[in-house]
């Protein structure tokens, strides 16, 4: 009996391993388009193989299916789909935009980091951030106070670093310097503080942009790990990656307290100087302290936001556009031809709103960048409820969904044949700049949560290519070899981006 149990036992086991068998080989041989799904562990295995080069390996695979969208499953049921498709980004971000908020999971894996800011929150306090900054960024005074912000840290900082470059011949990182200056930026404009983290003594801000940097990737991190168990378990212990997080949010959270410390100690002498006619502090948190009463860590969330998007995203664009220019010499010359007829009349002077504004093919040339290297390259949402996406794929309710903007920046459908060329005249109509959906090009995102800052971002961008290219010509080291991107919340180059300068000839 005991034999004849044994028997049953082993020829059982040997036909759910020929089963599994069948099945994987079917996975393998039949699933040729999306995501090869396994029995039990789903599409695990190939995130595994691919994890280290995900955006290409997730590319070629959106690129192969008929409408550009994947389902992608892991263990621990967590499901989602993957998409490149315009209708189902509109669809998403728009249509049916309050079936696809944040969500738990995105929420929970950024909450150490982020908090609630802007960009890791949903409902009310979202509501609430976003309505404050909608009107903020919608005044004259804001526009002029970032375009002076710019032009003093240019004036005062990157230009003569430049300057001293091209007089030595020395390697500058220019990526790691154009991080420094929209840090240096970004602060002044949303605390109203000067970390001189370019050039100076700036000992504390290098300290916090340094943590700033380790804490974005290494939160970012959490998204590519293979059993979300792993992580937890490493902030339990407070071991491994989890341990430098903890201590990189902790360096974050003090310089960005101490400030915010500061600034609601001198609120009330703000205002009193206000009521005797002096002139209003301009910068974003005084305005969303002005707006109604916060608490010291909810308005440390907003300012952590801000930095994230100030400071990451245009210093992302700006390092992937002077590698590009670089090796493009046509390009390069057509800029500074533009720059040069701007600046007739100009003198010698800043380039003010209006200049940047004649910028046409400066801003094509910018936003071909990011059509190729978007600053967010992946953005992910959660599905409340059971839906169809427009181009018939099916999602179901607790799924999260992706939008993949470095995908469709490499589509054919999308963009045509030379969808891999970089062309800035896609982008202008007899001369002048024309924008595309931004459900085609949702670099700013799109819909409610379309990004507040994109006019002054463009005029951020602008404002440095124009003037670093009006004095200087960018020499990329490796210039005819794609440099390789580090994948973090924002797309960074690997190892930074080495350049010499050389002075150029200015014809005013």
């Amino acid at each position: 009996m005991d034999m004849d149990l044994l028997t049953l036992l082993v020829i059982t086991l040997l036909f759910l391993f020929l089963f599994l068998c069948v099945q994987i080989l079917g996975a393998t041989r039949n699933n040729t388009k999306g995501f090869k799904d396994y029995p039990l562990v789903g599409t695990l295995p190939e995130f595994l193989k691919n994890r280290h080069r995900f955006l290409d390996w997730s590319t070629q695979v959106l690129r192969d299916c008929p409408t550009h969208t994947a389902v992608i499953s892991r263990p621990f049921r967590l499901r989602g789909v993957i998409t490149a498709h315009p209708g189902n980004v509109e669809h998403m971000l728009k249509t049916n935009f309050q079936n696809y908020p944040k969500g738990d999971r995105f929420i929970h894996l950024l909450r150490d980091f982020l908090g609630q800011g802007i960009f890791n929150s949903d409902a009310h306090l979202w509501q609430l951030q976003r309505k404050t900054a909608s009107y903020e960024f919608s005044t004259r005074s804001l526009r002029n106070f970032i375009i002076d912000a710019v032009a003093f840290e240019l004036r005062t900082r990157l230009l003569p670093i430049l300057a001293a470059a091209a007089e030595s011949g020395r390697v500058l990182d220019l990526q790691d310097v154009l991080e420094r200056f929209a840090f240096d930026n970004v602060c002044k404009v949303a605390f109203n503080v000067d970390p001189a983290c370019l050039g100076g003594d700036g000992t504390a801000g290098a300290e916090f942009m340094r943590a700033f940097e380790d804490a974005a990737a290494l939160s970012s991190g959490r998204f590519m790990s293979a059993f979300p168990l792993v992580w937890k378990a490493k902030k339990l212990l407070n071991v491994g990656t989890e341990r430098r997080l903890r201590e990189s949010i902790s360096t974050v959270h003090q310089f960005a307290d101490a400030i915010i410390r500061s600034r609601l100690k001198s609120k009330e002498e703000e205002e009193e100087e206000e009521e005797e006619g002096e002139e209003e502090t301009n910068d974003l948190l005084s305005r969303f302290m002005r707006s109604e009463s916060h608490t010291p860590e909810f308005l440390r969330d907003v300012v952590i936001s801000f930095i994230l998007a100030g400071r990451d995203t245009t210093s992302s664009a700006l390092s992937w556009f002077f590698w590009i220019v670089s090796s493009k010499g046509e390009v390069r010359r057509r800029i500074e031809k533009e720059i040069e007829t701007v600046r007739v009349g100009l003198g010698d002077g800043a380039f003010g709103y209006e200049e940047l504004k004649e910028m046409h093919y400066l801003q094509a040339a910018i936003t071909e960048t990011m059509r190729l290297y978007p600053p967010v390259a992946v953005d992910t949402k959660a599905c409340l409820n059971d839906d169809v996406l427009p181009d018939g794929t099916r999602i179901g309710k607790g799924w999260f969904i992706s939008y993949h903007t470095y995908a469709m920046g490499r589509l054919e459908s999308v963009w045509g044949k030379d969808c891999g060329d970089f062309k800035p005249d896609r982008w202008l109509q007899n001369g002048v700049f024309r924008g595309e959906s931004p459900f085609r090009f949702p670099v700013f995102h799109a819909g409610p949560r379309m990004c507040l800052g994109k006019d002054m971002a463009y005029i951020q961008m602008k404002s440095i290519a124009a003037s670093v290219m009006d004095r200087f010509q960018i020499e990329a080291l490796g210039k005819d070899t794609c440099p390789h991107h580090v994948l973090s919340l924002t797309l960074r180059i690997k190892g930074g981006l080495p350049v010499r300068v050389f002075p150029r000839l200015r014809h005013v």
